[in-house]
């Protein structure tokens, strides 16, 4: 706590000018990189509202960022002690052993320096460094110290993250390769799933083009030319398949979802922005992790929901008579809490796309 007095005393406001140095312009930009982009590989990889450990991981990257600011600046701002002014010992009989020092017109304190950067007497002076555009003494020591060890550590964990988040990725691109499939094939084929179990339908759903085999898979995207197998508009299909099964469930899937959207009344104003602090914690960060729209919405008007996550829901704006020139449909995200289901839905409750495995 004194030492947090003594950075914000009047007289200490004048060090704010050692900002003005490439040593922490540089330093800060890549403590901010570095914590930013772990962050948000962090909420990408181990998503902190859904584990135990998603929470412990994301608290420990804010706190290691806490305390290596927090000890940076202390560095900086406290500084290293310097030697008063026109100092002499109290005997001036030690003034003898001592050396003196022309430009602060006093003498130096055993084991302190003259720093010709900050052109004072540092008291048990280590170095002056460029990084914290400071001397490294007396006072500030251990804070230095505490820096250069926290900073290291903060990056090891970071790395870890940045890692993990790599090779899930790789992992996930990899899988769905081997299987001949796209992330948006991979989302069709596990609604038609949805699908069938819904309406208790006696059909398979089965994807076409999987050849069967891992390696007929691979080879399909990765060639020895570099250039990928086929023309682009027609692919060889597995046995039993034709080339539209694939879109022949697209157009039931469709249909299937103008039957089972709900429609919702908006019961409190949504600017459309993507992280809503006004509207809860859980929903500012539950925000959809996707460069789909957010929509924003005025108290009376109707939504037509067509999939949904546990804080957000996607779908159509009712337009009615009344259609935004030069656009034919609004539709894109939005938060839960701003919209009540309409009577006549609330009695069918459909359940939409994507809620089943977020309940």
């Amino acid at each position: 706590m004194g030492t947090f007095c003594s950075v914000i005393k009047f007289e200490n406001l004048q060090e704010l000018k050692r900002l003005c140095h490439w040593g922490p312009i540089i330093a800060l930009l890549v403590i901010a990189i570095c914590s930013t982009m772990a962050m948000i590989d962090s909420v990408l990889w181990y998503w902190p509202l859904h584990t135990t450990g998603g929470s412990v991981n994301f608290i420990m990257l804010i706190n290691w960022t806490v305390m290596i600011l927090y000890n940076y600046f202390n560095a900086m701002f406290v500084g290293p002690g310097f030697v008063p002014l026109g100092w002499k010992p109290e005997s001036s009989q030690d003034s003898m052993y001592l050396q003196y020092c022309k430009v602060c017109q006093a003498y130096k304190a055993p084991r302190s320096h003259h720093c010709r950067k900050c052109n004072r007497c540092v008291m048990k002076m280590d170095h002056h460094c460029p990084w914290i555009n400071n001397c490294c003494g007396y006072q500030n020591h251990a804070s230095f110290t505490m820096f250069l060890l926290l900073a290291p550590l903060g990056c090891i964990h970071a790395a870890f993250i940045f890692v993990m988040t790599m090779y899930t990725q790789l992992y996930n691109r990899m899988k769905i390769i081997l299987r001949n499939k796209t992330s948006i094939e991979s989302w069709i084929e596990e609604k038609a799933k949805d699908r069938i179990q819904y309406y208790q339908l006696d059909e398979v759903f089965v994807f076409p083009y999987d050849m069967g085999s891992r390696w007929k898979n691979f080879k399909q995207v990765f060639t020895w030319s570099g250039v990928p197998e086929g023309d682009g508009l027609e692919w060889p299909i597995r046995e039993g398949c034709h080339q539209y099964s694939l879109t022949i469930e697209q157009l039931k899937q469709k249909a299937d979802k103008r039957v089972r959207s709900v429609r919702y009344k908006v019961i409190e104003d949504y600017s459309g922005s993507c992280c809503p602090l006004n509207k809860g914690i859980k929903t500012f960060f539950t925000s959809p992790c996707t460069e789909e729209p957010r929509i924003p919405l005025q108290k009376g008007e109707f939504i037509l929901a067509t999939r949904g996550l546990r804080y957000w829901l996607y779908g159509d704006k009712i337009l009615g008579d009344s259609l935004i020139e030069g656009v034919s449909r609004v539709r894109g995200w939005f938060p839960r809490n701003c919209v009540e289901k309409c009577p006549c839905d609330a009695d069918t409750d459909p359940v939409l796309e994507g809620e089943k495995k977020n309940r």
